[in-house]
């Protein structure tokens, strides 16, 4: 099992006829993924890699059964690109385009949520579930390398860092049942405790790891959902970004999102938080394996 996406998921790529659209949708067929159709508007009847192309979210919904959609076009068409997507009956919408402003950002949560999908990004490379199927950038051409298949699920505030996360298992023999970069903006389509409730929900996934920054309350949200609810798997949090706290709050560091707004939003208060509630709370990725092996959780081979 996995969570979001599965080798079954029939996939919709918006934006398909585009450099970054052909690209990785050729990555993402060659590494399994079920891509059933593409939309480009005024390009119906062409098709890349054989995945037919059509003009609109409805077309290919009505023709293919897509479920799941992943957006490549640029930020001044993505209102329509999304609200076309939900308007179709679309559960599962990955954004991966840069530069949509807050308001956007709440708009497209508030929309999806209302509609019953999920949103994953905006600003995301992606989520990928090992061996199965990967929606986005997330591991390029070298998916399988990154990201072996096991039973740890990974959700993280940058996608770099999900790749190396998934490498540092790797090489102590773990492997990863899905990994998500949830998006580096400030307001997300989905927060990081929702991630977290869906890995605790899977029974293919044993512990989970996460990847946080400076700014935002996702991490705190994550903090209040364990001390509340107790800790129903081990969960291990690499936080980075300490350094901030000796800058005046609001300067922004890396992703949009990684700037401290109020004193609870830095790493250290994160770090307490998280660990009050039960979580592991590490500083370097050396310490993922042998944190793990601490939870009782045992290598996938």
């Amino acid at each position: 099992m996995s969570i979001l996406v599965d080798g079954a998921t029939r996939v919709l790529i918006q934006g398909i006829t585009g450099t970054q659209g052909r690209r990785h949708t050729e990555f993402s067929i060659d590494y399994g993924t079920n891509v059933v159709a593409g939309v480009t508007p005024g390009k119906a009847g062409q098709d890349v890699r054989g995945v037919p192309v059509f003009d609109t979210v409805a077309d290919a919904v009505a023709e293919t059964g897509a479920e799941a959609t992943v957006l490549y076009v640029p930020a001044a068409a993505v209102p329509g690109a999304v609200e076309d997507a939900v308007a179709a009956g679309i559960k599962l919408i990955v954004g991966t385009s840069e530069g949509i402003s807050r308001q956007q950002a709440a708009y497209f949560r508030a929309l999806t949520e209302a509609k019953g999908a999920r949103l994953v990004g905006f600003n995301t490379t992606g989520v990928l579930s090992a061996g199965e199927a990967k929606l986005g950038g997330i591991g390029g051409e070298v998916s399988d390398f990154l990201y072996p298949r096991g039973r740890i699920g990974v959700c993280s505030r940058s996608g770099g860092l999900t790749g190396e996360i998934g490498l540092a298992m790797k090489q102590d023999g773990y492997g990863i049942s899905t990994a998500l970069a949830m998006g580096g903006d400030w307001i997300t389509g989905t927060p990081m405790v929702e991630y977290v409730r869906l890995f605790e929900q899977d029974p293919d996934t044993d512990a989970i790891i996460l990847f946080g920054e400076t700014g935002t309350d996702n991490e705190l949200e994550v903090a209040e959902h364990l001390a509340t609810n107790g800790m129903k798997k081990p969960v291990i949090a690499l936080l980075a970004g300490r350094f901030q706290e000796n800058y005046p709050p609001g300067i922004s560091f890396g992703h949009a999102a990684a700037m401290i707004g109020n004193d609870k939003q830095t790493i250290s208060a994160k770090a307490k938080a998280l660990s009050d509630a039960g979580a592991a709370v590490i500083a370097t990725l050396e310490e993922v394996p042998w944190r793990l092996r601490d939870f009782g959780v045992r290598p996938s081979s």
